[in-house]
């Protein structure tokens, strides 16, 4: 199936066998040129932005900013650039391929990404103007209606239900610009979920530890059913899909199995979040207990 390109840098990262649709893709040893260098360099070019802000708010704050945090950023750009470029070619079938690349860019990749703590990175490391604008946006009503865990979730979720389950699957195997808005889309929700249930950076009005799990449960629950109905329907979903049933079926076990653990690791770095939280609040407390007691003043 020929898909329209637009020219220019876009172009060779949509015109990528990974990207394309419509049957089963091997990319050629010439075509992983460009395709190749584009996510690459991308992601290299994120992680030295990272890195440069990193040293910035060391010169700036009293604690060097934790190692952890910029492996996290770095793995997620890393599964960003795997994602977006020939390497998945790897994979047997079209639609497992194409599920492989939507686990990696709405899962997996937001999840390292929100760990790594980029708006307190920015907060630290940039001007007082930078601080200024992320406050304001921050405190936005668009942004405490976006950042609820429950419509994130319905995003996250949603998303991959209106893919499958309507003609737009078709649809992207006949339109790059629609293909791409999808993955943008993907991996936007999938960073404001993990932000909304587990992000260390701030988050406005974020609700207690257990309405995000109960959330989380849910939104894994959906997404399991979702698999399931994929599954069972392979032969016809989705709508408009050129794929055989068995590459179907396969790719609704990966979006099953990878899901779970996807969401399992999600709710580790929501508990992980609680007990530093309750850690901090308890070595706070003890602190002051042990703290001596301010002497009276003697009476003269």
């Amino acid at each position: 199936m020929t898909v329209a390109v637009p020219s220019g840098v876009v172009s060779s990262v949509v015109a990528s066998p990974v990207l394309a649709h419509g049957g089963d893709h091997v990319a050629p040893a010439q075509a992983w040129g460009a395709q190749t260098i584009v996510p690459v360099v991308l992601a290299v070019a994120l992680v030295a932005a990272y890195v440069a802000a990193t040293a910035r708010y060391g010169r700036r704050m009293p604690r060097p900013w934790r190692a952890g945090r910029t492996l996290a950023w770095t793995t997620g750009c890393a599964l960003v650039a795997v994602a977006l470029s020939p390497a998945l070619a790897v994979v047997p079938g079209d639609a497992t391929r194409h599920m492989v690349q939507h686990l990696l860019l709405g899962m997996l990749a937001p999840l390292a990404l929100v760990l790594a703590a980029p708006v307190t990175l920015l907060l630290g490391a940039g001007s007082p103007g930078v601080r200024r604008v992320v406050g304001r946006v921050l405190r936005a009503r668009p942004v405490h209606v976006l950042s609820h865990p429950v419509t994130a979730a319905a995003l996250h979720v949603g998303g991959l239900a209106v893919l499958y389950l309507t003609p737009l699957y078709a649809l992207t195997t006949r339109s790059a610009p629609a293909h791409v808005l999808v993955h943008a889309h993907f991996l936007l929700a999938g960073y404001l979920f993990a932000w909304a249930l587990a992000g260390p950076d701030p988050a406005p009005r974020r609700p207690g530890t257990a309405t995000r799990l109960v959330v989380l449960v849910a939104a894994g629950g959906a997404h399991a059913a979702l698999a399931k109905l994929l599954y069972a329907h392979a032969d016809r979903l989705p709508p408009g899909g050129v794929h055989a049933a068995a590459d179907v079926e396969a790719a609704a076990q990966w979006m099953y199995y990878v899901g779970d653990v996807a969401e399992v690791l999600l709710a580790v770095a929501v508990l992980a979040a609680w007990y530093r939280a309750h850690d901090t609040r308890d070595v706070a407390g003890a602190r002051l207990t042990a703290a001596p007691p301010t002497a009276a003043p003697v009476a003269t």
